[in-house]
């Protein structure tokens, strides 16, 4: 996993209310279990028309959203199905970060074992970048994950909740796996100061 600090990226403004998964990857994708060109298959319904052709209204195929690190969506964002799949797709497509007022659990979880940051924020702060978006599609706002801070394009700082340990995670680039082979010296001075076991079981 890259860490994640504090970055300036541009916004994709996408407000729209219930985005499940099997919206963000189809299931149809679900076949592979490589992370590789899952970015191609984000939003596919959406994105390509039924010949494959890019459709010009959806908003990641406009010219000014290429090269979008930063993802505005609507209320409960990444319901049904569990899938890593869908933070596989987003972070392939280059998204680092999503915003929303509120995640489903399962998919808030997989974002954060992925590398993904999923940002909460109240509903008027949504409404303000959402607006901000239509006004200037350039629109690119600043993520401090030290300081759980994001800063608008006015200045003002939006703070954001996360969990302590999905933090220390994304700001060391580590996964769970990771973070346990980091304490592996430790475990090991553990099991060198403890007593035997005694076998109770009498087998």
């Amino acid at each position: 996993m890259e860490p994640i600090n504090t970055f300036t990226a541009k916004v994709a403004a996408l407000p729209v209310e219930n985005i499940d998964t099997d919206q963000i990857i189809p299931a149809r994708f679900l076949k592979t279990t490589n992370k590789a060109g899952l970015g191609e298959s984000l939003f596919a319904d959406w994105r390509y028309d039924a010949s494959g052709a890019p459709n010009p209204d959806f908003v990641l195929n406009r010219p000014e959203t290429v090269g979008a690190q930063i993802l505005v969506a609507g209320h409960n964002f990444g319901c049904g199905s569990s899938r890593e799949h869908a933070p596989w797709a987003l972070q392939g497509y280059g998204f680092k970060a999503i915003i929303s007022t509120y995640f489903a659990d399962i998919f808030r979880n997989n974002a954060l074992k992925n590398g993904l940051l999923p940002i909460v924020v109240d509903s008027e702060t949504l409404y303000q970048l959402v607006s901000l978006c239509a006004e200037e599609p350039e629109t690119a706002l600043t993520v401090d994950l030290a300081n759980q801070t994001l800063r608008l394009p006015d200045g003002r700082e939006v703070h954001f909740p996360i969990d302590s340990f999905a933090k220390y995670c994304l700001l060391n680039g580590v996964d769970q796996l990771g973070f346990l082979s980091q304490q592996e010296d430790s475990i090991a001075v553990y099991e060198a100061t403890r007593p035997a076991r005694v076998n109770t079981t009498g087998i």
